[in-house]
């Protein structure tokens, strides 16, 4: 259950953007990083950052492989400990989308120290503290900077079988598709930050993104060795971490968008036009990749909207699909089939 604080101090009114809305568009990133020459890949280097995964597997031994991520950003929320919680939640999201198990966590920190006392990042580090706790891992320091906003997030360490590795790239035609978390926390934070709504108003999108993604807990050992690819819904939308994964994958994702889980709320939000630069950018990032002519505006704009600490996306075979969400509805009540992949068309991703 969250907790909400009795604080005054409301973090989202210290920032401009909060989240994972606050990343770096990703049609930018893309150009950016097109002209970084990076250093050449080590042959025990299992997956880098070529195919936009969420972390990098670097294979240790025959059975054990390394996953290393990191993630940080700015209030999504006002409560300090229940901010803390999230970004720890987001950053640990990562290794689970590859199939792993976070085993160290180190706090990346910017503090603006004349404008806070030192309760707020206190609450901050001890909401990542207990969710670190929950997955099972260590917190085992960072590094810390004098800054003129709030910023935070953990880099994660974690373990994975080398033969077992959950990848953006092996999705095979055929499959389910399996969505763990609702949409809509883009749209229901924005309304937050206009003070349009409380937090207490939006109380199921904050406990869906400060959920851990230990999907793995809920599955049986066929089922973890049977997912064939696996991303996590955050900053990019739906429809940019799926197009990461079809085009990756080398195959046409296909949602049915009246099964896409969403908050109650989410599009009465939408519909009222609480919206981020993420809802403009992940439509442009996708829009010749993706076939959204069947969708409403509505849709349209969920399908766009920036998760934070979102839910897993999971292509598995179709037999294993409904004793899949069964299983994983234990934990992910919103858990649901969503979609199949199809062979490589025109677009990687459809909406119907």
């Amino acid at each position: 259950m969250v907790t909400l604080s009795s604080e005054k101090i409301a973090l989202t009114q210290t920032v401009q953007k909060g989240g994972c809305a606050a990343k770096v568009a990703a049609s930018e990133l893309r150009k950016i990083l097109q002209r970084v020459q990076f250093p050449a890949a080590h042959p025990a280097l299992m997956i880098d950052g070529g195919l936009f995964d969420d972390a990098a597997i670097y294979k240790v031994t025959e059975d054990i492989a390394m996953v290393q991520t990191l993630d940080f950003f700015t209030p999504i929320v006002d409560t300090p400990k229940l901010f803390g919680a999230i970004a720890a939640a987001n950053a640990l999201s990562d290794v689970y989308a590859m199939g792993g198990k976070p085993k160290t966590a180190m706090g990346i920190l910017a503090f603006p120290i004349a404008t806070m006392t030192d309760d707020v990042i206190v609450d901050v580090l001890q909401g990542a503290s207990d969710k670190v706790a929950e997955a099972g891992a260590n917190f085992v320091g960072g590094h810390s900077i004098d800054d003129d906003t709030l910023k935070f997030g953990l880099s994660v360490t974690g373990f994975v079988h080398p033969n077992h590795v959950w990848s953006n790239a092996g999705a095979q035609v055929g499959d389910h598709l399996i969505l763990t978390k609702a949409l809509g926390t883009g749209t229901m934070t924005a309304a937050l930050k206009r003070q349009e709504a409380s937090e207490a108003d939006i109380m199921e999108a904050l406990e869906s993104m400060a959920t851990v993604n230990n999907a793995l807990d809920f599955m049986n050992e066929e089922q973890k060795k049977s997912v064939h690819a696996a991303t996590d819904i955050t900053g990019f939308g739906l429809s940019g971490h799926s197009m990461q994964l079809a085009k990756a994958s080398q195959v046409t994702l296909k949602f049915q968008a009246q099964s896409l889980p969403k908050f109650a709320k989410a599009l009465h939000f939408l519909e009222k036009g609480f919206l981020t630069k993420a809802h403009r950018s992940n439509a442009q990032y996708t829009e010749n990749d993706i076939d959204v002519t069947a969708l409403d505006n509505l849709h349209k704009l969920l399908i766009h909207d920036p998760q934070t600490s979102g839910g897993l996306l999971l292509s598995v075979p179709a037999s294993l699909s409904a004793d899949l969400v069964a299983n994983l509805k234990k934990k992910f009540s919103f858990a649901a089939v969503v979609g199949e992949v199809l062979p490589k068309s025109d677009k990687a991703v459809i909406f119907e």
